[in-house]
């Protein structure tokens, strides 16, 4: 996520929740901040697979789309505003 659109907020959670969501974030490398992050982003439906470089779309897919297109790139802005748009830009290589 981009720090310009961070909001800061206060949460109240169990001590003892919070020593062992600590733990875990240690664990992975990351802060308490972005473990909780990855969580909420994971359970909003924001987290999207990444492909492997090799990944082939199909003959069929393909031939949906037109040969001549006026497609427009999406702006960067765009982009970061819509998770599932990049995740579909980086799946067809259209980034």
């Amino acid at each position: 996520m981009q720090t310009a659109n961070r909001v800061q907020t206060v949460l109240r959670l169990d001590k003892f929740l919070f020593e062992r969501a600590k733990m875990i974030a240690s664990r992975r490398g990351m802060s308490f901040n972005t473990y909780v992050e990855k969580l909420i982003e994971k359970d909003a439906g924001l987290v999207f697979p990444k492909l492997p470089k090799d990944f082939k779309v199909s003959e069929e897919i393909l031939n949906l789309v037109p040969k001549e297109s006026s497609f427009v790139r999406p702006t960067q802005e765009e982009l970061d505003n819509d998770p599932k748009l990049a995740y579909l830009m980086e799946k067809f290589g259209l980034l």
